[in-house]
């Protein structure tokens, strides 16, 4: 299987169109695409900065030539989850007629797409790819050939990575940043490049602020890693 992460521009999208009008984006929680009926149907969570700016979007959205239906699920301030169906694309016909298959969920904000497919062999997935690229803009962000040990390794182990990926989301945006500028200057490699007095200063916080961002990440972390390995298959 060759697993491809791509940033992809279509023009026939309204999703697209509409992040490319309004601040808005886009997140994909469940997705079919009727082939017959060549229509995509999905479950979304939006997102914007206001309720006017989301009022706006889905206003945009609903409109859209190529949606054939639209429903708001839930609204509150800022963020809303819908129901939608829209017309197969052109980047979706080129991936079904090449076989190919969603293998993760789509995130489109800023007039672009991530989109994560697979194909059964690497010749299929350049073929697919060279369509692609005839009517839309892609960047192939990640190209992964997967063995049959592999997928069956990610599926078997699919519920502690979900934990694990739960765990990250529960950082905040300050324990995020400080245990990411933390690592990036080495602060956790022997001998230690960075200091607290160091990530403290760059902060502009006390050594002991930042200290105690960086043990509440870390222990939100370690304890989801290990509840995982717990559940992993193949680790004693």
């Amino acid at each position: 299987m060759i697993d491809l992460d791509l940033d992809m521009r279509q023009y026939d999208c309204p999703f697209i169109d509409t992040t490319d009008e309004v601040d808005v984006s886009f997140s994909a929680m469940q997705w079919h695409l009727d082939t017959n009926r060549r229509q995509l149907e999905t479950r979304l969570l939006v997102e914007a900065d206001s309720r006017a700016a989301l009022d706006n979007g889905l206003d945009q959205l609903c409109d859209h030539r190529n949606m054939a239906d639209c429903e708001t699920l839930q609204k509150q301030g800022g963020v809303a989850t819908i129901r939608t169906l829209i017309e197969q694309t052109d980047a979706m016909g080129v991936v079904k007629d090449h076989d190919g298959y969603i293998t993760g969920p789509f995130k489109i904000e800023d007039g672009t797409e991530m989109w994560h497919v697979g194909f059964d062999d690497e010749t299929t997935a350049d073929r697919a790819l060279s369509e692609l690229d005839d009517g839309n803009d892609v960047v192939v962000e990640g190209r992964t050939d997967l063995s049959i040990t592999e997928l069956f390794d990610v599926i078997e182990n699919a519920g502690p990575a979900h934990r694990f990926l739960d765990s990250c989301r529960k950082l905040t945006d300050t324990e995020r940043t400080t245990l990411v500028t933390a690592a990036e200057a080495g602060y956790f490699e022997t001998p230690r490049a960075v200091s607290l007095d160091d990530l403290a200063a760059e902060f502009d916080v006390s050594k002991t602020a930042v200290s105690m961002n960086l043990r509440r990440a870390e222990r939100k972390l370690v304890d989801s890693t290990v509840d995982s390995m717990s559940s992993i298959q193949g680790i004693e």
